[in-house]
């Protein structure tokens, strides 16, 4: 039987001034406002890091190693790689070769629902990855079972549809529809100036009720 790949029609980048934005946004600070969206956290970036970007979503089922390189294949630059591991297995279908690959697409980086393999690799390339740990395990271009590209997928607790808003962070990963993202992103950033004057607050021994009895001006 003949694999089969399924595509939806890739959506277009982040608009720059979001990325901008969600560029000084903390999930932390998201995590306040909005109670959909996040990841899980088991999904940990493999070295400290901040990306935003578009979503190219993957359903990789299997040891089939080829979804994914015909997803680096369209990636634009900016995107973000997001991988469903659709039989939750221990497959790592990450490893040295995908980053090399998606750095020189300009992906601003990839989040896997699954492990990553080749870490020292992954780390040179400077791609930023978050995944549920390592794994010896890996996909092959052998193995061709089929898949789907950029359609909706479960990434760990998170919905993810094509072309939406990702923010990743060292704290973990969040995902929104653009505009919801857009307002997530002005929301917080007036959360983390008013955190500056509470933090301070704090820090001089007063109460935290004492801050929310003060005149705001």
């Amino acid at each position: 039987m003949t694999a089969f790949y399924q595509m939806i029609d890739r959506s277009p980048p982040l608009p720059a001034d979001l990325i901008e934005r969600l560029s000084s946004v903390d999930t932390a600070t998201i995590g306040h406002l909005e109670h959909l969206g996040f990841v899980g956290g088991d999904i940990r970036p493999l070295f400290p890091a901040r990306v935003a970007g578009a979503a190219f979503t993957v359903a990789a089922p299997g040891r089939d190693g080829v979804i994914i390189y015909k997803a680096i294949d369209l990636l634009l630059p900016g995107d973000i790689l997001v991988i469903s591991r659709v039989d939750r297995d221990d497959i790592a279908c990450v490893g040295g070769g995908v980053a090399a690959a998606a750095k020189a697409k300009g992906a601003a980086g990839i989040v896997i629902d699954g492990p990553c393999t080749d870490v020292d690799e992954i780390i040179a390339t400077g791609v930023p990855v978050w995944c549920r740990g390592v794994s010896a395990k890996t996909t092959n271009r052998q193995f061709q079972i089929g898949g789907s590209l950029n359609v909706p997928i479960a990434c760990g607790a998170a919905a993810v549809l094509p072309g939406y808003g990702v923010l990743a962070d060292n704290e973990g990963v969040f995902v929104a529809d653009r505009d919801r993202m857009r307002i997530l992103a002005d929301a917080a950033l007036e959360r983390q100036k008013r955190s500056v004057t509470v933090r301070s607050h704090l820090a001089s021994g007063r109460s935290i009720f004492d801050f929310d009895q003060e005149p705001r001006s």
